[in-house]
């Protein structure tokens, strides 16, 4: 295993990664990347181990339905890099239990490869969404083949490929780009067809980087912001060579979307997870502002917070049922349940800015308009301040102004922009949870009561 600071070095290896058009060779001395750095560094000595036969205990696939469980509290405490790494890793077993049958000459390679991501203690991120072109045509009816990422070389010892994805969280921090096909392929588009894990540093990679950390701005109006950031990416493939062990797809199209079904399962349990925690926030957001401002007995403040508690309520039990209604792979791994997975992250997505709406109805302007907390150290206006954003002797002035400034980083600032985005179309947006939806769902059972209601069932 890694310590935080081999972590560190491990990414002075040549990869490309650029930042506002300049290529950055030393992330500690870049700011936007020098904090998300030190974070996951941190998340590697907390899990470090000197034992050489130990591995980082959370990138053990669970063989149950109690340790998937388990899992769940610490997805949302653990770094974003080894949650994405977790999520990457049970993507492979899962997509290997489903190629058994009709692709298995990849079975093999996927596992050797899991195995070996486990003991280098590598960090991995997901490549899945193309740049697509024009989308209302094919992979191979695009004017540039390159809009998906493909196959432009088959050579004895490997495969080169070519073309970009897109919204990669973390992409400039892992050892390892996991690329997958990004939808179903169909006949003729076998070169689209390709999942493989390709090194950061390969030649012929580049990663842009864009950020919500706060630049130059004092973290103490960014409280949550400027110690959570994490850069998305743009990953280039131009003629990236990938050695046949780390290739996991190469040509059966009816496999291709194996691996994004997989990957959205997963990415979307992680969401799921993720807003939960996010649904309680602003339920206790709201609760503080509306105590902060007098206006917690307020009949309509106190009917906002009830329909955001029962949101919260509500996300909280399709996690339940996504883990207690779980299933098992062929080599016994426990994988959530589809159906009530995409409908928890469907209903948290879809609802998200209405409970965002809630919270600013009950918060006031000030959400956006409070004062700079160096104003409070300005000995002329600090008294003038307090005397103002104070409500009473138990709320002062400055308790008040840090309340604000939370709900605006989290939800009216660029880290809220990014989450009212990413909320939406992290693991696919809703179209896809509605599809998921659509196939799982019982719709016969649900004929066969209205049929029943309408007496014509013969029963």
């Amino acid at each position: 295993m890694l310590t935080g600071r081999q972590y560190k070095d491990s990414l002075k290896d040549g990869r490309k990664v650029y930042f506002e058009g300049r290529l950055i060779e030393d992330f500690e001395s870049e700011p936007v990347l020098a904090v998300p750095l030190q974070a996951i560094a941190d998340g590697y000595d907390k899990y470090y181990s000197a034992d050489p036969d130990a591995v980082n205990p959370l990138t053990i696939a669970p063989r149950s339905p109690e340790e998937l469980r388990d899992r769940i509290p610490v997805i949302t405490e653990m770094d974003l890099l080894l949650n994405v790494t977790y999520q990457s890793l049970m993507t492979l077993l899962v997509a290997a239990g489903r190629l058994a049958d009709s692709a298995p000459e990849f079975v093999p390679r996927i596992q050797a490869y899991v195995e070996q991501a486990r003991r280098d203690d590598i960090r991995a991120t997901e490549c899945i969404t193309d740049a697509k072109g024009d989308r209302s045509l094919a992979p191979a009816k695009q004017s540039d083949p390159d809009a998906y990422v493909r196959v432009v070389d088959r050579q004895a010892d490997g495969v080169v490929i070519r073309g970009a994805k897109l919204h990669i969280t973390a992409a400039a921090f892992g050892h390892d780009l996991m690329v997958m096909p990004t939808k179903s392929m169909k006949p003729g588009e076998e070169d689209y067809a390709i999942a493989c894990a390709v090194p950061v540093n390969s030649p012929g990679v580049h990663i842009t980087n864009t950020t919500y950390h706060p630049l130059g701005r004092d973290p103490r109006d960014h409280p949550v912001s400027s110690r959570d950031s994490v850069p998305d990416s743009m990953v280039l493939f131009d003629d990236v060579f990938v050695p046949n062990e780390r290739v996991f797809l190469d040509g059966p199209t009816a496999q291709a979307a194996v691996f994004a079904h997989s990957l959205g399962l997963w990415e979307r349990l992680g969401g799921v997870s993720f807003m939960v925690n996010q649904a309680d926030e602003l339920v206790g957001l709201a609760s503080l502002i509306a105590e902060a401002n007098g206006t917690a007995k307020v009949s309509h403040v106190r009917e906002k917070i009830d329909e955001m508690m029962i949101h919260a309520t509500l996300l909280r039990a399709g996690l339940e049922a996504a883990l207690s209604r779980s299933h098992v792979t062929p080599d016994g791994y426990y994988y959530p349940d589809d159906m009530f997975t995409n409908v928890t992250k469907y209903h948290g997505a879809a609802n998200f800015n209405a409970m965002v709406r809630h919270l600013h109805d009950i918060a006031g302007g000030a959400v956006v308009t409070a004062p700079s907390m160096s104003d409070f150290e300005n000995p002329d206006l600090k008294p003038l301040l307090e005397k103002y954003m104070s409500t009473g002797p138990d709320i002062t002035g400055e308790y008040r102004t840090k309340i604000f400034h939370a709900i605006r980083d989290t939800t009216a600032d660029s880290y809220g922009g990014w989450h009212q985005v990413t909320n939406l179309q992290s693991g696919g947006g809703l179209f896809a949870q509605r599809l998921v939806t659509r196939k799982n769902y019982d719709i016969e059972r649900a004929r066969a009561l209205a049929l029943k209601a309408a007496g014509l069932s013969g029963a």
